[in-house]
């Protein structure tokens, strides 16, 4: 595959409360993608594993700390300007309350209602797999 423009890569979390809701957070309109709903994260600095830049990142944005967050899916998505390596991991216990601190909306969702939202073309593989999770285990 060859790209036409330069790689990010981004650590995403996909954020899961005990009650099997999903927090997303909306873009700011002056960045790429801007407007559209997201999961929160973002990208990896050089020399930067991803669970430490996905800490760093959920601290700046959100003001929580991780305790329990494990690799998810990876997913590679060409926008055509802008090539992106999304790591996602599912974060299901974390502390603090988590509030917008770069003054993003934030809302807890749950898994079915996701389609609600736009989101970058890259997140749409992100959203089918955490639903095919949470309704299929809270069909049981």
């Amino acid at each position: 595959m060859t790209y036409s423009g330069s790689l990010v890569h981004v650590a995403v979390g996909l954020i899961v409360s005990p009650e099997r809701k999903i927090l997303i957070a909306k873009r700011a309109d002056h960045l790429h993608q801007g407007g559209l709903w997201e999961f929160p994260g973002g990208k990896v600095e050089p020399e930067e594993s991803v669970d430490i830049a996905l800490a760093r990142e959920l601290k700046e944005e959100l003001g929580i700390t991780i305790v329990n967050a494990v690799e998810f899916i990876q997913v590679m998505h060409d926008y055509g300007d802008k090539q992106v390596l999304l790591d996602v991991w599912w974060v299901s216990e974390f502390l603090g309350e988590p509030c917008g601190l770069e003054n993003q909306p934030i809302k807890w969702v749950d898994a079915a209602e996701l389609e609600n939202y736009d989101f970058p073309k890259a997140n749409t593989e992100i959203v089918l797999a955490a639903q095919k999770i949470l309704t299929e285990s809270t069909a049981h």
